[in-house]
């Protein structure tokens, strides 16, 4: 393929004639999807040559058939009010293109076409598209008009009067196979690419008008500047980012160390506790197990030597009382065997009535 002028510098610098419009005509008309016929283009304040003209934006600002009022802004640095400006876009474009008293019926709807070479917002898409809906708070139903007010009171309808806003961001495109015309004018618009055979409304043109071996050495000299001021300025603006993701990854290091190191330590300190407290418990019951078997035996010693002490003392008593009676019993045999032998009675006979033992009576 060949190589294409930009579309910035190309819509800034070479397609400002009604011959030309009908590269516009077909951009617009492949993202809005109707056939779009662009009857004059509005000198814009920001496509006026400057020193800065690598931060500049260009704006392509025309009227349709119809109208209404098209807006096509080429952004190439990133503005953090970008969305702000559009809506104030808008409804600028509104107010003047309003003469004074005009009737609100005058009022023309505005399609604002955003082309950003620089990321904004998060999405997997490349291309947005939002207009206002009158939705019901309850009903979740769209406010229509009906037969009456829309044939014969001339009312026109919300999605005919409301703005309609397109976000390209071209940086998001990547598509390897280009399957319909939009693919094909987001390649150009990305790459700077169009296909010999193209048939897209708009590009066939454009392969016409903006191939860059047909500009003159002036002008080929001003656009080589141009292409190599927004390289280099594109290079310096994603050193700032590195620099800037450098300097907020060291800050955020430091402030998430200090900061984990205030959770850890909570956490530690929590976890230690629950820890220890189980250990402790278990640690205490096997030593309180421990000394509580010390202490019970000597308290068990202690109290089985008294209550041992209790019960010899009463056994001892018994025993001694059982036996010290035996033994005065058998003193008071021995006594009456003694006056029975003296009495000249047999060994067998005093045996007999004492039951004392006859070895122990011969004895006697």
């Amino acid at each position: 393929m060949n190589r294409y002028i930009r579309f910035d510098w190309a819509a800034k610098h070479i397609l400002r004639s009604k011959a030309d419009f009908v590269v516009f005509e077909g951009l617009i008309s492949v993202l809005v999807g109707e056939k779009v016929t662009i009857v004059e283009l509005l000198d814009s304040e920001s496509n006026k040559d400057s020193r800065d003209d690598k931060y500049n934006r260009v704006d392509i600002k025309a009227l349709n058939s119809k109208g209404e009022i098209i807006l096509v802004e080429i952004q190439q640095t990133r503005e953090h009010d970008y969305l702000q400006r559009m809506l104030y876009g808008v409804a600028k474009a509104i107010t003047e293109h309003m003469q004074e008293r005009m009737p609100y019926e005058k009022v023309k709807k505005v399609f604002s076409i955003n082309i950003l070479y620089f990321t904004m917002g998060e999405g997997e898409d490349y291309l947005y598209h939002g207009q206002t809906v009158l939705k019901g708070v309850h009903k979740d139903d769209t406010l229509r008009l009906t037969d009456h007010e829309r044939n014969d009171l001339k009312v026109v309808a919300p999605e005919n009067v409301f703005p309609e806003y397109y976000v390209i961001r071209v940086n998001e495109f990547d598509k390897p196979i280009l399957e319909n015309y939009q693919d094909e004018w987001m390649d150009y618009l990305k790459n700077e690419r169009i296909r010999t055979d193209t048939t897209a409304p708009g590009l066939r043109e454009a392969r016409q008008k903006l191939e860059v071996l047909e500009m003159t050495p002036q002008e080929r000299r001003e656009y080589e500047h141009y292409m190599d001021t927004l390289i280099r300025d594109t290079d310096v603006m994603k050193t700032q980012l590195l620099e800037a993701e450098i300097a907020g990854r060291k800050k955020g290091l430091a402030e998430g160390r200090t900061q984990g190191l205030a959770e850890g330590r909570t956490q530690g300190l929590a976890e230690g506790r629950t820890q220890g407290l189980a250990e402790g418990r278990t640690q205490g019951l096997a030593e309180g197990r421990t000394q509580g078997l010390a202490e019970g035996r000597t308290q068990g010693l202690a109290e089985g030597r008294t209550q041992g002490l209790a019960e010899g003392r009463t056994q001892g008593l018994a025993e001694g009382r059982t036996q010290g009676l035996a033994e005065g019993r058998n003193e008071r045999s021995v006594e009456i065997a003694r006056k029975m032998k003296a009495m000249g009675m047999s060994v067998e006979q005093i045996a007999e009535l004492t039951g004392l033992d006859s070895e122990e009576i011969v004895n006697l």
